[in-house]
């Protein structure tokens, strides 16, 4: 079998070299071409990039650490210090592959990618609050928000440990870091992140967080221009650029990310 190492080309939690050297006296080939496998080594951020770039059952290895520039590694199926047992159950066909849903981007109608965790539309640095829009519709399915804060993030079961949490951390005035928040296969996950306002329409209500069946059509909008960017969807730090004309369209995707469990 041939393994493709994926980590993060700026700074990887350890170097291809050693683990390039690991995977080899494992008895595997190492090469990107035909992989059979792909291994990721990193944390939830790198898990969720090649978990949409990647077609190839994935190895998420965590490498835990402590800090704010750390990551939880809440997606990881192994840890790196127990790699070769993981591999040598793989080698042995003692593993099972676990399929997760996509959810599928648009913007005015184009697709401009899938993702594997979650989606938000937030405001740039050169914004205050943004006032937007939230419709969500479905079979016997009809859900319309106006919210004014720093914007909403769409989520899949994979990524509900994210940004998507942020409401279970926090505790009074304190926050436990280690809370998060459970979604099933089924459901999409709709959260406004610190919103100072939010109004449902036809209704009492002001909305902060909710679940809605896969297959819901998720439609974000601005309705008021600002400097508001979609994450998720690239690798640019910039984000992607959604101005006031324009229509996010959040939809089920039409690949899986199969990850490798045991």
């Amino acid at each position: 079998m041939k393994a493709k190492l994926l980590l993060d080309g700026g700074s990887p939690k350890v170097s291809p070299e050693e683990l390039d050297k690991v995977v080899r006296e494992a008895g595997f080939e190492v090469g990107s071409s035909r992989a059979d496998f792909g291994i990721v080594v990193g944390g939830d951020g790198k898990f969720s990039w090649f978990g949409r770039t990647e077609d190839i059952p994935l190895l998420f290895v965590g490498v835990r650490s402590d800090g704010v520039s750390g990551s939880r590694a809440h997606l990881a199926r192994t840890s790196y210090d127990e790699l070769p047992r993981a591999l040598a159950m793989i080698k042995a066909g003692s593993f099972t592959t676990e399929a997760h849903k996509r959810l599928g981007v648009l913007r005015n109608g184009k697709p401009v990618g899938e993702v594997f965790t979650d989606v938000y539309l937030q405001r740039g640095d050169e914004s205050t609050c943004l006032r937007y829009r939230v419709k969500v519709t479905g079979p016997r399915l009809s859900i319309s928000d106006a919210a004014i804060g720093d914007g909403v993030v769409i989520t899949t079961q994979a990524g509900a440990t994210g940004y998507y949490s942020y409401v279970d951390r926090i505790k009074g005035e304190a926050m436990d870091p280690a809370a998060y928040a459970d979604l099933s296969a089924d459901q999409v996950g709709i959260c406004h992140i610190t919103p100072t306002y939010t109004e449902r329409e036809g209704s009492s209500g002001h909305p902060l967080r909710f679940r809605v069946p896969w297959g819901s059509r998720i439609d974000l909008s601005l309705t008021r221009d600002a400097d508001a960017r979609l994450y998720g969807t690239t690798d640019a730090r910039e984000g992607l650029r959604v101005s006031l004309k324009d229509q996010v369209s959040i939809v089920p995707g039409r690949k899986v990310t199969r990850i490798i469990a045991f």
